[in-house]
């Protein structure tokens, strides 16, 4: 499983940019989809998971941001974030769990800043 990710920028802070996340290859294996980020300093976090059965939010960004998937072609997976704060910076990553492996599969980070 290959995935990519985009749509990171400089924002100002309560303004919104959409991540993507477009994965390739075995995405039958793919059972589900996560978006990490670390921030300056600090740990890499999970921010939002989905599911056939269910999302998750981290409590930080719960009502702010939310998490699509598009199984249409591929798989694309989306991250919309609103009511972006400073403490939202960091470079956002995409994940996949998979069926066929004890290990996530991982795309590249895509930076967002946020600017007070």
């Amino acid at each position: 499983v290959q995935l990519q990710a985009s749509g990171g920028g400089v924002v100002q802070a309560g303004g919104s940019l959409r991540l993507s996340c477009a994965a390739s290859g075995r995405i039958f294996t793919i059972y589900e989809m996560y978006w990490y980020r670390q921030g300056p300093g600090k740990q890499r976090e999970l921010v939002a998971s989905i599911s056939d059965a269910r999302i998750n939010y981290a409590d930080s960004v719960k009502g702010r941001f939310t998490i699509t998937r598009d199984n249409a072609k591929n798989i694309m997976v989306y991250l919309q974030m609103n009511s972006l704060k400073p403490e939202d910076t960091g470079v956002y990553y995409c994940a996949a769990g998979r069926l066929d492996s004890s290990d996530q599969s991982w795309g590249q980070g895509t930076l967002v800043t946020v600017s007070s």
